[in-house]
């Protein structure tokens, strides 16, 4: 099967900070990592890939920064990569995203032959929208099925278990197909030391605009009809207080006593 996964290296959640001042993040000395949902989605196509043989592909927009996040899934088994860099590409909200890059699988199809399945992660950890993969799915096309945490190949068609509210589901779809892929039961594989070799000497070619032949006027700020007026932290709240007499009906008429009780200046 010749399968695509879409990543995005983004800043490390734990590590983000706001500024008071112009409400916009602090991106100065933070970390920045694969989204934790695309190496699951990587994970998935991985297997499907060891089960059904082929090749996997990792495709990422981004700054020439995003590389190191392709070489890190090059370790952990994708067999190529493209880097999609651009400075007109910035400021794109999820729908001109979306577009940029069904526009760049075009174009790597053109030169690597049509992919059967494209992966992705359900969202990113830094806008949390689950708008991207779906978004793709529709510019291009095709079939899709989210929040998947397996995929197997049956005869024609993929076999692919989603998380639902109520429990699992197991659908059938025809490729080619777009599938997003949530947090599953296994853990992405780690790199070994002959797979981090073959990453650091791959070559990741870098499509820029001219390449993949797209409307500009669908991309970046001009082409985002999204528009962030403003980040903030909000403010902290007070520790609850916690009540607790030695009856309930005491309990409740101290919880009244502390509704009722006049403010104080």
């Amino acid at each position: 099967m010749n399968i695509l996964v879409c990543v995005k290296q983004v800043p490390d959640t734990t590590e983000i900070k706001i500024d008071p001042v112009t409400n916009t993040l602090i991106r100065a000395g933070v970390p920045s990592i694969v989204n934790t949902f695309d190496t699951y989605a990587l994970e998935v196509a991985a297997r499907l890939k060891d089960a059904s043989g082929g090749e996997t592909t990792v495709l990422s927009m981004g700054p020439p920064q995003a590389e190191k996040a392709l070489r890190e899934c090059l370790s952990v088994g994708a067999d190529k990569a493209y880097l999609l860099s651009d400075r007109a590409f910035g400021g794109s909200d999820t729908l001109a995203t979306s577009y940029i890059i069904s526009r760049a699988i075009k174009a790597i199809e053109e030169m690597d032959g049509k992919f059967d399945v494209i992966f992705c992660g359900k969202q990113a950890i830094d806008g949390d929208t689950a708008q991207v993969g779906p978004e793709i799915a529709e510019h291009l096309g095709y079939p899709q099925v989210t929040y998947s945490i397996e995929v197997l190949k049956k005869d024609s068609e993929l076999a692919v278990k989603r998380e639902t509210e109520e429990g699992f589901e197991v659908l059938a779809v025809k490729t080619p197909c777009v599938i997003t892929v949530t947090k599953t039961s296994f853990d992405p594989r780690y790199a070994s030391i002959k797979s981090r070799v073959f990453a650091s000497r791959a070559n990741i070619p870098t499509l820029s605009a001219s390449d993949i032949s797209l409307d500009i006027s669908r991309a970046g700020l001009n082409g985002s009809p999204t528009k962030v007026k403003k980040t903030f932290t909000p403010p902290a709240k007070q520790n609850g207080v916690i009540i607790r007499e030695v009856t309930k009906e005491a309990t409740a008429k101290k919880l009244l006593e502390a509704l009722f009780a006049p403010a104080t200046a």
